[in-house]
């Protein structure tokens, strides 16, 4: 074996050991978000209702592995940040989700092919995530700026006196404060009733506004509150 030959297959013994430290972790999320507030603070608050429920009785199924990191960037940076966590982390993620607006980013449906392609799944949204909230409230398939849904979200935050009576992209429990009524449920109803065309495979992402695959994403979490 000549000693090029050598040097190629240490490396290889090299990186196959480094990836014997990876195990598969069961019941494992890792959910990368666009926004830094809103969508994390979302997905946090479902996670803490999974982690009171499941950690409080043996009788469940093993409590999930949810790893939560909201970037601020556009959808091809956000994937990349997505492998490089992969990457670096100690196990092997079961699942992992990007999630991400549409707003003015170009790779927009670039984006959610690639994330195919690597094997992740894709929660996004057309024009925003405000809309998968607005959803929890009412169903609605008018093709709306996203500024024009935070203000109909501040007009259901007025009426039903939730808050300080203003939506707001901070609010640390709003996965609560629109949980009301049992509103993730209506969400899920609301979301799957619009995308039920685009689903046929009829449009791009990209065109079809409104539009949000996030129920796809809270279906798989609410299993575990469901069980």
């Amino acid at each position: 074996m000549g000693s090029d030959d050598l040097f190629k297959k240490r490396r290889a013994d090299r990186k196959e050991r480094r990836c014997e430290y990876k195990t598969p972790k069961a019941n494992s999320y890792l959910i990368v978000t666009e926004g830094k507030r809103t969508e994390p603070l979302y997905f946090r608050g479902l996670q803490k209702k999974i982690e009171e429920k499941v950690g409080g009785n043996v009788d469940v199924i093993e409590l999930p592995l949810i790893d939560i990191y909201g970037k601020g960037c556009s959808p091809g940076r956000l994937i990349a940040h997505a492998d490089q966590i992969v990457k670096e982390a100690k196990i092997i993620y079961q699942n992992v989700w990007i999630v991400f607006d549409k707003d003015d980013f170009k790779d927009f449906d670039w984006a959610i092919e690639a994330c195919a392609d690597k094997g992740y799944k894709c929660a996004w949204s057309n024009q925003s995530f405000e809309y998968w909230l607005y959803l929890h409230f009412y169903y609605s398939d008018a093709a709306l700026h996203r500024d024009e849904w935070n203000k109909k979200l501040s007009e259901i935050f007025r009426q039903y006196k939730i808050g300080d009576g203003k939506y707001r992209k901070n609010y640390e429990d709003i996965y609560n404060l629109v949980n009301i009524h049992d509103g993730v449920a209506s969400a899920i109803r609301n979301a799957k009733r619009r995308m039920e065309k685009f689903e046929k495979g009829v449009y791009k992402p990209s065109e079809y506004d409104p539009g949000t695959m996030v129920h796809k994403l809270v279906e798989e979490l609410k299993m575990y509150l469901d069980e």
